[in-house]
C-alpha cells in the first residue's frame, strides 16, 4: 500500500516538472539545489524528466589550472548564443575546506550573458570528490538537458581523474592546453590523448603556442589510426580569435557521433554508469540500514578498529551474508571462516 504522503509528493513532482519544462529557470535552479542536497524530492522530479533526456550536446571542458578554461567557456557560450542554441554552463569549482562551498563564486564570470534568457549558469563545489567532479553534476546535466538546453558545457577543476570522469559524462571531451605550462608533457602522462575528442591550445597569442599545438599533433600521429582524429585548434579566448573554429570542431565531432552511431553508444555508456552508481548507493544504504538495525554495524567497526578483523576479508564476508539474506555478530579472527 502506498504511503499517505506518496500522492501529494507525486503531484508536487509533476508540478515541478511542468514548470521546468515550461522554461522556468527558478524551478531548474531549485531542482539542482535539491540534487546537491540529495533530497528525495529531486529523484521524484528526475524520474518524470527522464523521457526528455538525451537531446543536448554535452561538452566536457577540462585541462590544467591556468589554461584559461573559464575564459574559453565564456567565449564559447557567447559564440553559441550568437548562433541561436540555448546554453547551460555547469562549472565545478574547488571546495572550501571550511564550508564545502565553491571558492570562486563565479556566477559573475559570464558578465553580460548572465541576464540572457537562453543561458543558464550554475557552479558546483567539488566537495572533495575524486577527480573534481561533484556527484551532483551528472544529475544536473540531465536536468538542464530535459529543460531543453541544446548545448551543455561542463567545466572541471582539472584535477587528477577529472578528465576520465568527464569523458564518461560528456559526448565530447574538450581538453584545453596553454603554452609554457608543461601541458603537452602532462597530456601524455595523464592519458588525455585517449579521452580527448578535441584539443584547444588557448593563449595562441603567446610564444610557444604553435610549438605546443605541433607537439600534440605529433603525439596524435604516433598512435594507432582511429575513426576520429582529435583536431587541435589554436585560439585566444581573451580576444575571441579562433573561437568560431573551435565551435565548428565541436560540432563536427557531434555530427561524427550521430553519423557513426556512437551517439547512441555514448548514451548507453552513460546509462550504465548512472545505473551502477544508483544501484551501488541503494545496495549500500540497504546493507548499512540492515546492519545498524540488527545492532551489528558498530560491533564490526570496533572489531576492525581493534585489528581483530581486517576490513578486506570482513567486507567480502558481510557482502556474501547480506546477499544470502543473513547477518551475524562479530567473531574473532579464528572464527572468520565460519562466517
Amino acid at each position: 500500500m502506498a504511503s499517505a504522503g506518496a500522492e501529494p509528493a507525486r503531484r508536487a513532482a509533476e508540478g515541478w516538472a511542468e514548470r521546468l519544462l515550461a522554461g522556468e529557470k527558478r524551478a531548474l535552479a531549485r531542482l539542482i539545489t535539491l540534487i546537491e542536497e540529495r533530497d528525495p524530492a529531486a529523484s521524484d522530479v528526475l524520474r518524470l524528466l527522464h523521457p526528455r533526456v538525451g537531446q543536448a550536446h554535452v561538452v566536457g571542458v577540462t585541462g590544467a589550472a591556468g589554461a584559461g578554461k573559464s575564459t574559453l567557456i565564456t567565449a564559447l557560450a557567447r559564440e553559441l548564443r550568437a548562433r541561436g542554441p540555448s546554453v547551460a554552463v555547469l562549472a565545478v569549482d574547488p571546495s572550501s575546506p571550511l564550508t564545502g562551498g565553491a571558492l570562486l563564486g563565479d556566477r559573475i564570470r559570464l558578465g553580460d550573458l548572465s541576464t540572457d534568457p537562453g543561458l543558464f549558469f550554475r557552479s558546483f563545489a567539488s566537495r572533495g570528490h575524486l577527480g573534481g567532479l561533484s556527484r551532483a553534476v551528472a544529475d544536473a546535466v540531465r536536468a538542464v538537458d530535459a529543460a531543453g538546453y541544446q548545448a551543455v558545457l561542463v567545466e572541471t577543476v582539472g584535477a587528477g581523474q577529472s578528465e576520465v570522469e568527464v569523458s564518461e559524462l560528456a559526448h565530447t571531451t574538450l581538453v584545453v592546453l596553454a603554452p609554457n605550462l608543461g601541458d603537452d608533457v602532462q597530456a601524455a602522462k595523464a592519458g588525455l590523448l585517449e579521452v580527448a575528442d578535441v584539443f584547444a591550445v588557448n593563449k595562441a597569442d603567446l610564444p610557444g603556442a604553435r610549438e605546443t599545438a605541433g607537439e600534440i599533433r605529433a603525439m596524435l600521429g604516433l598512435g594507432p589510426a582511429r575513426p576520429w582524429t582529435p583536431p587541435v585548434v589554436e585560439l585566444s579566448a581573451r580576444t575571441g580569435e579562433g573561437v568560431a573554429g573551435l565551435l565548428e570542431a565541436l560540432e563536427r565531432h557531434r555530427d561524427f557521433l550521430v553519423a557513426s552511431g556512437r551517439w547512441g553508444e555514448k548514451l548507453r555508456r552513460s546509462a550504465a554508469h548512472q545505473l551502477r552508481d544508483l544501484l551501488g548507493e541503494e545496495l549500500l544504504r540497504a546493507a548499512l540500514a540492515r546492519l545498524e538495525a540488527e545492532g551489528s554495524w558498530q560491533a564490526w567497526v570496533e572489531a576492525v578498529a581493534r585489528r581483530e578483523r581486517d576490513p578486506y576479508t570482513l567486507s567480502e564476508e558481510l557482502a556474501r551474508r547480506l546477499l544470502a539474506g543473513a547477518t551475524g555478530r562479530p567473531r574473532g579472527e579464528g572464527e572468520a571462516r565460519g562466517l
